[in-house]
């Protein structure tokens, strides 16, 4: 096995679909299915068995859709960013803007589980005082509590 660029191992030659699904955490169903759904293109198949073979450039679109599929990017964004990546550098704007969008997304999910993880300390933090017997400890909590509900 050789290692790419970004540390992980490549096996010599190209990939089955058993090792792209392990490599990208993608599924198998979840790889035929981006195949199928144009992402991938055409997935090479071996002359002898029939079975999908995934070359160093393919994997390496796999690894990127991982990428963005773990941030939470859409399937129909994943598809519009390979599209602009088709068309180049002018594109440029169109992929500025698609990504800051997404951005702009995750800061708000960020901030959505900021005010949940505060509610949950805060709770767990009022049953702890409830547990030690600690009333004013207790209704600090339950103000904890109640200011995060009103974030939410």
């Amino acid at each position: 096995m050789a290692a790419t660029k970004e540390g992980r191992k490549q096996a010599e030659g190209p990939l089955t679909i058993q090792e792209m699904a392990q490599r990208s955490g993608f599924s198998e169903p979840t790889l035929r299915y981006y195949e199928k759904a144009g992402l991938l293109g055409a997935v090479p198949r071996d002359d002898s068995s029939g079975h999908r073979r995934y070359d160093t450039p393919l994997a390496e679109r796999v690894d990127a859709l991982a990428c963005l599929r773990s941030a939470g990017m859409s399937v129909a964004e994943m598809r519009r960013y390979l599209t602009l990546l088709d068309e180049g550098d002018q594109a440029a704007a169109e992929q500025r803007d698609l990504f800051a969008r997404h951005a702009d997304r995750l800061s708000a999910e960020i901030e959505r589980l900021r005010v949940r993880q505060e509610y949950m300390r805060a709770k767990a933090d009022m049953w702890d005082a409830r547990h030690r017997s600690d009333t004013a400890a207790e209704t600090r909590a339950i103000k904890q509590v109640k200011r995060a509900l009103e974030e939410f």
